[in-house]
């Protein structure tokens, strides 16, 4: 019977140190913040916000897409951004053939097949030429997450705290995926909407 007593006590130790590490562990997972499967926690934008904001050097290798009532459309992009120039290289059907859109202090000009062409604005310029424009102007800030500061907006954020939908300029941005980037996390995939037109960005390779 000593025996007895001395198994019965080792397994009432056991269940006690197994129920205590279960308490443990359920109040470890409690403590950590939300997490998406993506990665993404809780709190990281508004602790990032500024890194991001501060990433104004980069280059973007993705695809766009073009909806129309008229069609619907794709191509490369490959997008070089500094704070003062820009190089945007589309090629493929909607970027006729090979069109680079580049900005300089006030001054874009577009270079297609057809020759080069300049305007006062870059929208302009490829409303010209192309007969349809992105919006070249507030797209830096929106591909990373960000509304423009040059107008109003309305701002809609995830149960994360990120972006989720940016209203400006007539525009409706929608954050559907995101990748960290050197400690950052920006914009995989959004689509933006104006009126009957759709862009959809899908972003491939952010470069520093």
């Amino acid at each position: 019977m000593p025996t007895l007593k001395r198994l019965t006590t080792a397994a009432h130790v056991s269940r006690l140190w197994i129920a205590s590490l279960a308490l443990l562990l359920l109040a470890g997972c409690a403590a950590q913040a939300p997490m998406e499967e993506g990665g993404r926690q809780a709190g990281q934008w508004e602790r990032h916000q500024a890194d991001v904001e501060a990433f104004d050097t980069w280059t973007l290798i993705g695809k766009a897409g073009l909806r129309t009532p008229q069609e619907n459309q794709s191509a490369n992009l490959d997008w070089s951004q500094h704070p003062h120039y820009f190089r945007m290289l589309i090629s493929g059907p909607f970027g006729g053939g090979r069109s680079v859109l580049e900005g300089r202090e006030g001054r874009f000009s577009l270079t297609t097949g057809e020759g080069r062409f300049e305007a006062e604005t870059p929208e302009a310029l490829m409303e010209e030429q192309l007969g349809w424009s992105l919006p070249v102007s507030a797209m830096p800030d929106w591909v990373r997450g960000l509304p423009g500061d040059h107008a109003s907006f309305q701002l809609e954020t995830d149960e994360l705290g990120f972006p989720l939908h940016i209203e400006q300029d007539g525009w409706e941005i929608d954050y559907r995926d995101w990748n960290e980037i050197e400690g950052m996390w920006l914009p995989r995939r959004l689509v933006m909407n104006y009126d009957d037109v759709r862009i959809t960005l899908v972003v491939n390779e952010w470069r520093s």
